[in-house]
């Protein structure tokens, strides 16, 4: 009897053992003394975390009904509001992802309506030049459109001429923060984007002009600022000349990071001269960069952040078209002979921002 008793508690040690309950690993150490720092400027709210014992932020901006999350090592965090507001934003200071602490800033926007938000950095030229005086310019300072601006409308002839994919409308821009923006979207079937310009309201001969813009990217996105001879209705392209500032062809490898400078014109039948310029280190996307062309009686000549890299002389008999007035276009294309169409790759929507354009004589 006393057998079967030592027997029993035995096993009771035993099977109590093991179904003792595991102690739970303790939590990671929280951070401590989480500030944040807000700075909002044109729809922009950005933040600056900073923490002790952190490893990672995350801060989460909402709009209606979209959430977005931005992971940050540094505690920086930016984003770009559609709609003007009142909204929360929760920046959390992190060990591991379950544990943090948490700041919640609320902020009032008024927001620029950009679709993208504008690179924050780049090349930048004077406002004057010795020799020269400023004879026309637009800041885009203001919230619309000045009256020196209008529109092409449409799917085009053949696509524009070149087989393009989308739809030009005058609702694919946006003015504000002191940027223009021009931006192409995926609406499904098709593409729209907008083709502004300045025909029959501003035009000129010869001078310096500088456009400071930031181009979109991707396979397929063709951005242009250019000009076309007062002469295009009467004589048609090429006869009225074409001078290309700056045009990219998006894409991977260099084509996201190379300005084309070119010409086009009228020498029994079509004729043009052109050359290119990459940058190192990233796209044209990620930084404002200032396209400029030096234009007089003899020669046209490119430039890119003031080093020239084509230069095409206009001395010769069968290059009249270039000594008229030119009017300004600027656009972003989809697709089309030159680019390619969009593929997989390519994210929408697209935007080129133009900070200034100024004409020097």
């Amino acid at each position: 009897m006393n057998r079967l008793i030592l027997i029993f508690f035995a096993l009771s040690a035993l099977i109590g053992s093991g179904c003792e309950k595991e102690e739970e690993p303790a939590s990671a150490a929280l951070p401590t003394n989480l500030s944040t720092v807000v700075s909002i400027n044109d729809g922009v709210v950005e933040i600056q975390a900073s923490a002790e014992n952190v490893n990672f932020y995350t801060v989460t901006y909402s709009e209606a009904a979209n959430t977005t999350v931005v992971e940050s090592t540094d505690g920086f965090a930016s984003y770009m509001y559609t709609e003007s507001g009142t909204y929360t934003v929760i920046t959390r200071a992190h060990t591991t992802y379950s544990d943090y602490i948490e700041k919640i800033d609320v902020v009032d926007v008024a927001a620029s309506g950009f679709v993208n938000v504008p690179p924050s950095s780049g090349y930048e030229t004077p406002i004057s030049y010795p020799g020269y005086s400023l004879v026309w310019n637009d800041e885009f300072d203001g919230t619309a459109l000045t009256s020196d601006w209008t529109f092409d409308i449409g799917t085009g002839s053949w696509g524009w001429g070149n087989n393009e994919l989308q739809n030009y409308t005058n609702q694919n821009y946006n003015v504000g923060g002191g940027y223009l923006e021009i931006f192409a979207k995926n609406e499904g079937s098709n593409y729209s984007s907008t083709r502004m310009k300045t025909q029959g309201l501003k035009s000129w001969q010869y001078g310096r002009i500088d456009i400071r813009a930031a181009m979109p990217y991707g396979q397929g996105i063709w951005p242009a600022l250019w000009m076309l001879g007062d002469s295009f209705q009467s004589v048609g392209w090429p006869a009225c000349g074409e001078i290309d500032i700056l045009e990219m062809i998006g894409g991977a490898g260099a084509n996201d990071a190379t300005a084309h400078g070119t010409a086009h014109w009228e020498s029994n039948g079509h004729a043009s001269y052109g050359n290119s310029t990459t940058v190192s280190g990233g796209k044209l996307a990620d930084a404002f960069h200032v396209y400029s062309i030096i234009w007089d009686q003899n020669s046209i000549k490119w430039l890119l952040d003031d080093v020239q890299y084509n230069e095409l002389s206009i001395t010769a008999g069968d290059l009249t078209e270039f000594h008229q007035n030119f009017f300004f276009i600027f656009n972003v294309a989809v697709g089309g002979n030159w680019p390619g169409n969009p593929n997989a790759s390519t994210t929408f929507p697209q935007s080129m921002f133009v900070d200034y354009v100024r004409v020097f004589q």
